[in-house]
């Protein structure tokens, strides 16, 4: 079983920054991240990721709610992930990207240059976002596009950065002081894409990252354009689903459509995704989930799935949905300073002892942790050994 976790802010309930541990002074700093990302990993977990958006958070979909007793404002995901990169050694670290009002070019670039600094443990997490509100931070366009064309457009922009990382050849790099000779030009080449939303002749700026292809994801909580998004472009899909059968019906749906596609034959790793509180018995979990409800002013539901309970009752659960086609889950702690432990230290431990999780790390990349090959490089004439 793969496991991940989301991390945003306190954790994902709006009242986590008020629970005893939650260090809201320290939200936007460095270190709190590190320490959260060190826990992950302590954890023996696949990837942390790093939510991200470009407005403010809000419960409102038309735009900002004017409230003050929740956290707003946030880091950016990718120069967090950057900054925590050397403090670990083997968990995976992926930031959200908003494809919607980002350029293709500098997010290949950045998401390279997280994959060098981390040594092999980049991934991406794409998302498409197009409020009203947020439209007008950029002033590209009077109005939203239909979701099947955003979620296109999305696609060629996952496209567009994998040619990208595949412009320079693995050994393009000579770097012979004799001759004077840093790069062979020969082994950098023109992407030259060309499509209805991008145009982009490349090469990159940045060398090939070390895994060749940085492991992309993508959510799948908006139906069929998003987990068109998932079959065609990416290696994870992120489903919010509520019971087996919708996730069994999802899965298979999916890979359907990516057999349709003709997408390279890669795993296509599919997790489900859940909030959780955890305690040493369901009803402390449930006494705690309910007091950040009455803290928050109502009953907070993020879209996807919650579990309330102990973390051998959490165990339990994903064994079962596992059978639905799920090959791991990304985890949304609802408390970070209280369920993110409980994970590491409860649910991890419960799926040892049964069999169904790691007990050390395997491999030093993200790639060779979800059991992916190294790819390469679309454009090599004579591919580097």
């Amino acid at each position: 079983m793969h496991l991940a976790v989301a991390l945003d802010g306190a954790g994902r309930h709006p009242a986590a920054w008020r629970e005893p541990g939650a260090r809201p002074g320290e939200l936007l700093t460095a270190g709190y991240w590190a320490d959260a990302v060190a826990e992950a990993e302590a954890g023996l977990l696949d990837f942390v990721s790093f939510d991200d958006a470009l407005t403010l958070q809000s419960s409102s979909a038309d735009g900002p709610d004017g409230r003050t007793d929740r956290v707003r404002g946030r880091l950016d995901a990718v120069l967090t992930a950057a900054r925590v990169a050397p403090l670990t050694r083997t968990i995976g670290l992926v930031p959200t990207v908003t494809a919607t009002h980002t350029e293709p070019f500098h997010i290949s670039k950045a998401i390279a240059t997280l994959d060098h600094v981390s040594r092999g443990r980049a991934g991406l997490d794409v998302q498409v976002s197009q409020p009203a509100h947020e439209l007008r931070h950029f002033g590209r366009r009077a109005a939203a596009l239909p979701d099947d064309e955003a979620y296109e457009e999305a696609g060629d922009h996952i496209e567009v950065v994998r040619r990208l990382w595949d412009s320079w050849d693995d050994d393009a790099e000579i770097r012979d002081v004799a001759t004077g000779r840093f790069v062979d030009r020969d082994k950098l080449h023109y992407i030259d894409f060309e499509g209805r939303h991008f145009s982009v002749r490349g090469p990159s700026i940045t060398p090939r990252p070390p895994q060749g292809q940085p492991v992309v994801t993508a959510a799948g909580a908006a139906g069929a354009p998003s987990y068109g998004l998932i079959a065609r472009a990416a290696d994870i899909g992120y489903l919010s689903l509520r019971d087996p059968d919708g996730a069994r019906a999802a899965a298979e749906g999916i890979r359907r459509a990516r057999e349709t596609a003709g997408s390279p034959a890669q795993p296509l790793h599919l997790f489900g995704e859940l909030t959780v509180y955890l305690d040493e018995d369901g009803p402390a979990a449930a006494a705690r989930r309910d007091r950040l409800d009455a803290l928050a002013g109502g009953a907070h539901d993020g879209g996807e799935a919650v579990f309330t309970g102990t973390p051998a009752q959490l165990a339990d659960l994903l064994q079962d949905w596992r059978t639905a086609g799920l090959t791991g889950f990304r985890l949304r702690p609802g408390a970070l300073a209280h369920d993110l432990p409980a994970i590491t230290r409860g649910l991890v431990p419960e799926l040892q002892r049964r069999g169904a999780f790691r007990r050390a790390y395997e491999a030093d990349t993200l790639r060779g942790l979800l059991g992916l090959e190294r790819p390469a490089g679309r454009y090599a004439t004579h591919p580097a050994a």
